[in-house]
């Protein structure tokens, strides 16, 4: 028996890896024409543009991983009915439950592996992308963080280079707010505080403000502020999660709770992330349903299109409830699990005479 698992493994990892070869060479080759668009007015060459898209390819596939483990089951599958071994394995008393246990096992141990290691890995390569791409956009000047100590912008503003830093967030305003005023030589100009301000709009409203200018105070029941950031800017920011690591995006949490921003994002990706390998789980496991319910098409292409419909289905289930998660519709638990619980029930329905098929 021990045999039939090793045989079972090493084919089931060759479809893995030849489904995420032909995967990753698609990807580079979409990646390199949307780059080779954006640097269409540079004079980079044609280094750069491959080498973005090779670094913004990984990111990409680990979106993929759903697909790749499905497509990679079908072609698993499609060896085993061609070459009639299924027979071989069913004669030697190996049925079919324990043929999709042995990969769904394996599947389970690699989704591990890929939140782990291939995640922190693509993570690593996504926000060297980002590094890298921001000196070609409009915005590299200008810069947001969160740490510990609230929230930080750097901004420019009529040459003039603004330190903004606030300890929170509340909706469209930001609270306790200290804005540094620097000229184009570094140097202080004034000092701005506000106990409250509105950034729903780039032309910021500072209440009840304090201006420091050259050892004068003065002070302003409503200060206007042009800032090239405002509440929909920022938010956008901090919405590439997939350039942080689990460590990193555990760090982002802990500093946005400080400051009362939002968790809900991040605790959307942190659940995503939990989940993903039990996402691969009963993905393979219902593709396998499908390959040995489908044993009498004739038509390999057929059979893989059939699997794919499903998936793509299951895809956008998923990615539905996770917009209503995102936008408070639905408690976030049930968004991220519910598909998941949906589907492990279909398969444990669909598994009951697998034996027989």
């Amino acid at each position: 028996m021990n045999t039939y698992i090793k045989f079972l493994s090493i084919n089931y990892i060759k479809a893995i890896v030849y489904v995420f070869s032909v995967m990753l060479s698609l990807v580079i080759i979409l990646n390199l024409l949307t780059e080779i668009e954006f640097f269409k007015n540079y004079n980079t060459g044609t280094y750069l543009p491959l080498y973005l898209a090779m670094l913004n390819s990984f990111d990409l596939l680990f979106e993929m991983f759903p697909f790749i483990f499905l497509i990679a089951t079908q072609i698993f599958f499609v060896n085993l009915f061609t070459d009639n071994q299924i027979n071989i394995f069913k004669y030697s008393g190996l049925k079919n439950s324990k043929i999709i246990a042995v990969i769904s096992i394996l599947t389970f141990l690699i989704g591990i592996l890929v939140i782990t290691l291939f995640y922190s890995f693509s993570s690593n390569l996504k926000n060297l992308y980002l590094d890298y791409k921001n000196k070609y956009t409009a915005d590299n000047k200008y810069l947001a963080v969160i740490t510990n100590n609230g929230l930080w912008i750097l901004d420019m503003v009529d040459q003039n280079k603004l330190i903004i830093n606030a300890t929170e967030i509340d909706k469209n305003f930001l609270k306790n707010v200290n804005i540094s005023v620097f000229d184009i030589n570094s140097n202080l100009t004034k000092i701005i505080n506000s106990e409250n301000v509105n950034i729903q709009s780039n032309e910021w409203i500072l209440y009840n403000a304090k201006t420091i200018l050259e050892n004068i105070t003065s002070f302003d029941n409503e200060l206007k502020l042009y800032s090239n950031f405002n509440y929909e800017k920022i938010n956008n920011l901090f919405s590439n999660l997939s350039s942080l690591s689990l460590l990193e995006l555990i760090e982002l949490r802990g500093n946005y709770n400080q400051i009362n921003y939002s968790t809900t994002e991040i605790d959307k990706h942190l659940q995503k992330l939990i989940s993903y390998p039990l996402y691969l789980l009963l993905m393979t496991i219902l593709s396998s349903i499908i390959m040995f319910n489908s044993k009498k098409f004739k038509s390999t292409s057929l059979k893989i299109i059939v699997g794919l419909f499903f998936c793509v289905v299951i895809y956008y289930i998923n990615n539905l409830f996770q917009t209503l998660g995102s936008t408070e519709k639905v408690p976030l638990l049930i968004s991220t699990w519910i598909t998941f619980i949906l589907l492990a029930i279909i398969n444990s329905i669909l598994m009951i005479n697998i034996n027989e098929k």
